[in-house]
Parts: structure tokens; C-alpha cells; sequence
């Protein structure tokens, strides 16, 4: 049977242009997915941007534009900085215009009424309009939003609820037996914690003049819309057509090996909890995977565009380049944690594991094949040598992965530069060519130094795609190569490489 996968990021608010923890969960899944299409027939990678929030209807008319006009530039902003990173989904859903995801929001909510789950009532609370998300007083902190620090607006208005406490059994069953994970452990006993403590039913309309009429109507009832994050989180299931009979939705939801949502922690209780439930009333496959990451943070403070201290991704890919900024986000920063961001962090991490590392470990190898056999890998013992490094760096690069850890991946690779780089340094290759008796010696090293840059650059293509296929043309090895550690040496000997112009050149540290 075949084994398929889904794989998505959150679909951000498109209120203003992205800043770097949009970059950070791009090149997070943009990897993830990367990784699971070297274990699985078939991956399907989803993204989008959120568009019939309230805030972006707020940011249109501070800029005196239409709503449509904003959200469109702001998406296209979205896609370019995805692009520049190397991320390549299969599909970008946008929730204003896509047919499919405005199909399917309208049959998720009928589906759920059917089933008696929606009801209207009159509510009153406290609304963050950043979040997008009704407080109780508990929940802020000194009165305010703890996400935006901004006090919530109180708001009175008739809205449809949805019985979420009517599905507490059934999540709490479903992240207690692992039919749903949530990694890492730390945050599925919060949910968990929550779920235990009781549900609510919660809100899941707006008001259509408090929309200022943007956003997807409420079936039956034009006095209401939507609210942003139901029908947002309608898009996983409606960008594969399942309202259409498309065959990507059996395909890639509902026989699919894995169900992965990336997100951050801010918005887990709506992945987790809400979106599950809803799932449970459509009678909809849930997802099987919750993969949560921290916040890229400033001086500990989470970025932010209403915070005011958000940092452009764009103008850092202009200064030091994409493949430095990709790096240092899969490289650099915990996967489950936050973690602040400078300048020279990012440079620090791509000069000396690239520039010096890898960089500098293509850079010998391909110069002594030119130097020694004339460009040719020759064809050396097959015994010892690197395999048992190149086996046991290729399992635990799989099992980070596997358990979403992209930075202890990049770890286990930069440890097997750093033993190719000391075997040279301990066989002396140029010493080796001096003695015409030390030939086999000299061909075996070449010969094992080459294929141990060709197992690199394959275990590197998760996380810099680009620069993984940079080497592997190098070493005249077809740009799909994947690495076999049983058979790494295979199809190595009498290869062609020329020696390249800098994969990684070295970057300037930025002033002070």
C-alpha cells in the first residue's frame, strides 16, 4: 500500500508583510516535508495566508486600500519570501479568493450544524482583535493580551456557537491513546491539562458589521459571518478538494500515513482542541501529528508586527543571502523553544559550519582528485575508512527528523564534516601522492573522502536544498541521488568532478 503524508504550516494573518518567525515555521516544514519524501511514496506540503481575519480589514483602511487589494499584495509578499528560502509547497491557499476553501469552510459549518452542533446565543466578552480571539479576565495579563500586550476590546453581539464540550470525552481519548501527537511531550500535557479541566462551547460567528462584511457567510444567516479561525482551519481539508471529490483528499488526508501540522505555541488550543473537535462533528479524519515550535524572540520578547519589533527576513537574505538565513534558522534555533536572533548568530552559524566546514571539505576533496588522478575518483579498497561514521550519521539524522528536531539533525551532520575533514587530516593525501607505493592508499582515501561528500550533500538536501544539489553536480552524481548507507560507496569510483567555484564563500560579520 502506498504511504503518503500531509504536511502544513499555520496560514498567517496577511495584515501586514512577514517577518522572521513566519520564515522560521516556512523553512521548518519546508525541511520536514523534504525529510518524509525520502521515507515515504508521496508528501503533500500546504500553506496559505489568512485573509478574512478583522485585522486585516483594520490594516486596509489605515492604508486607504480595499481589503481585497491589501490582502492580495500581502499574500504575494508571503509567497516571494517562501520562494527565496527554497520552500516549495505543492499548494498556497488563499482563504478570500480559493473556491475550494470557500466550498469547503460553508461544508464544514453545514456539516456541523447537521449534526447539531451550532447553535446562536448572545455573547458578551473580551476580544483581542491581534489574536482574533475572545479572553476571559483570568487569562490576561495585568489586563492585557498575553500574546499582544494590548488591552481587549469588551464586546456584546448574538453570534453561533459551537458545542465544543460535547467533544472533551473524545479528544481527551484521542490524546491519551497517540491517534493525535502533539510534540514536544511538554505540550500535550498542557492541552491535555485544559481538555481535563473542561470545555466551553465557544464562539465561532462574527457579527457582519463588526466584519465591516469581509469574511465567509454564515450559512442561512447573512447577519453573521464566520469567525477567522474556524474558517481558517477549514483549510487543511478544503485546499485537497474534499468537498470536490478531489482524489488528493483520500490520497493525502484520509488514507494518509501521517497528518502534520506545524505551528507555533501561540495558537496550539486552536489546533489541538478546536480543530479536532470540529473534525469529530464533520466526521472527518483528525490529524495524527501536532508539531510545536517556540518563538524566534528580541531581547526575550516575541517577534511581532503589532509589537513593533519585527525583524524583515527579506532585508537579511538581501545582506548575508538566503542560504545563510535558512541555515542559521534549522541550525541555530531549538525547535520546541524560543530563542532570540542577531546578526552575528546567523553569520557565526554559516561561516563556520559551511564557509569553514562543509564548504571547506568539498573544496579538498574535489582539489586532490584534480590534483592526484586527474578529476577521476579512483577506484580504492572498499573496506573501512568512513562507512561506520556515514551509517551511524545517517540513523541519528533520522531520528531527529523523525522527532521533528531539525537542529540536532544539523548537529549529527556537521559531527561526520568534521570526522571526513580529520581523516584527510590523518591520511595525509598529499604526502600519500609523493610515494609511488602508497597508490592503493592514496585511491582508497580519495575514493572514501568523495562518497562520504556525496552522503553529505544527499543528508543535506533537507535543510539547503539548493546547495545539496550544488555538490552532488560537482561530483558528477544526479541531483535525486539518495543515500544508501549500506551501499554509500557504490557508483563512486570513476566519477568526473571538477573542483567548484565556493559553495559556501564566507560572509562578513556585521558591524558593531
Amino acid at each position: 500500500m502506498e504511504r503518503t503524508a500531509f504536511i502544513s504550516t499555520t496560514i498567517p494573518y496577511v495584515n501586514a508583510r512577514p517577518h522572521l518567525g513566519h520564515a522560521l515555521e516556512f523553512v521548518e516544514t519546508d525541511a520536514y516535508a523534504r525529510f518524509m519524501r525520502t521515507k515515504l511514496d508521496d508528501v503533500f506540503f500546504l500553506t496559505g495566508s489568512d485573509e478574512n481575519a478583522l485585522k486585516n480589514v483594520l490594516a486596509a483602511e489605515a492604508a486607504k486600500m480595499s481589503t481585497a487589494d491589501l490582502v492580495a499584495r500581502n499574500a504575494r509578499a508571503f509567497q516571494d519570501l517562501q520562494s527565496a528560502l527554497r520552500c516549495v509547497p505543492d499548494h498556497f491557499v488563499r482563504t478570500s479568493v480559493d473556491p475550494l476553501h470557500l466550498a469547503g469552510a460553508t461544508a464544514m459549518w453545514r456539516r456541523m450544524e447537521a449534526a447539531g452542533d451550532l447553535y446562536p446565543r448572545d455573547y458578551e466578552g473580551l476580544y483581542c482583535v491581534g489574536c482574533e480571539q475572545f479572553y476571559e479576565p483570568v487569562e490576561l495579563v495585568d489586563g492585557r493580551c498575553p500574546e499582544h500586550l494590548t488591552e481587549p476590546e469588551r464586546v456584546r453581539e448574538q453570534n453561533w456557537f459551537f458545542r465544543l464540550s460535547r467533544y472533551q470525552d473524545d479528544l481527551l481519548k484521542s490524546l491519551e491513546s497517540g491517534a493525535l501527537v502533539i510534540h514536544p511531550e511538554t505540550r500535550r500535557n498542557e492541552v491535555i491539562s485544559f481538555v481535563r479541566a473542561g470545555l466551553a462551547d465557544i464562539s465561532v460567528s462574527r457579527s457582519a458589521t463588526r466584519a465591516r462584511g469581509w469574511g465567509i457567510p454564515v450559512p442561512g444567516d447573512d447577519s453573521q459571518v464566520m469567525y477567522v479561525w474556524i474558517d481558517a482551519l477549514t483549510n487543511y481539508t478544503n485546499a485537497l478538494g474534499w468537498t470536490a471529490d478531489d482524489p488528493r483528499y483520500q490520497r493525502f488526508w484520509a488514507d494518509a500515513t501521517q497528518r502534520v501540522h506545524v505551528m507555533g505555541k501561540g495558537v496550539i488550543r486552536f489546533h489541538a482542541v478546536y480543530w479536532p473537535a470540529m473534525l469529530l462533528s464533520a466526521g472527518l479524519p483528525l490529524p495524527t501529528d501536532l508539531v510545536v515550535h517556540g518563538y524566534i524572540t528580541a531581547g526575550g520578547r516575541k517577534l511581532g508586527k503589532s509589537l513593533g519589533n519585527a525583524v524583515d527576513p527579506d532585508d537579511l537574505i538581501a545582506r548575508y543571502g538566503a542560504r545563510a538565513v535558512r541555515y542559521a534558522l534549522l541550525a541555530t534555533f531549538a525547535p520546541f523553544g524560543d530563542g532570540d536572533v542577531t546578526e552575528e548568530r546567523i553569520v557565526a552559524a554559516y561561516n563556520t559550519d559551511l564557509a569553514n566546514g562543509l564548504g571547506n571539505l568539498v573544496s579538498r576533496v574535489t582539489s586532490m582528485i584534480g590534483r592526484y588522478r586527474g578529476g577521476v575518483v579512483p577506484a580504492g579498497s572498499l573496506d573501512g575508512g568512513l562507512g561506520p561514521a556515514v551509517v551511524t550519521a545517517a540513523r541519528a539524522i533520522d531520528s531527529a527528523m523523525t522527532g521533528y528536531d531539525h537542529r540536532a539533525a544539523i548537529q549529527h551532520l556537521n559531527t561526520l564534516v568534521g570526522q571526513a575533514n580529520a581523516y584527510v587530516d590523518e591520511h595525509a593525501p598529499w604526502h600519500l601522492a609523493k610515494q609511488a607505493e602508497e597508490a592503493d592508499r592514496l585511491d582508497t582515501c580519495l575514493l572514501h573522502t568523495a562518497a562520504v561528500v556525496r552522503a553529505l550533500a544527499a543528508l543535506l538536501r533537507p535543510f539547503l536544498p539548493d546547495a545539496a544539489e550544488e555538490i552532488l553536480v560537482t561530483l558528477g552524481q544526479p541531483a535525486s541521488y539518495r543515500l544508501d548507507p549500506g551501499t554509500w560507496l557504490s557508483g563512486m569510483a570513476g566519477t568526473a568532478v571538477e573542483k567548484p567555484a565556493a559553495i559556501f564563500p564566507r560572509i562578513d560579520t556585521p558591524a558593531t
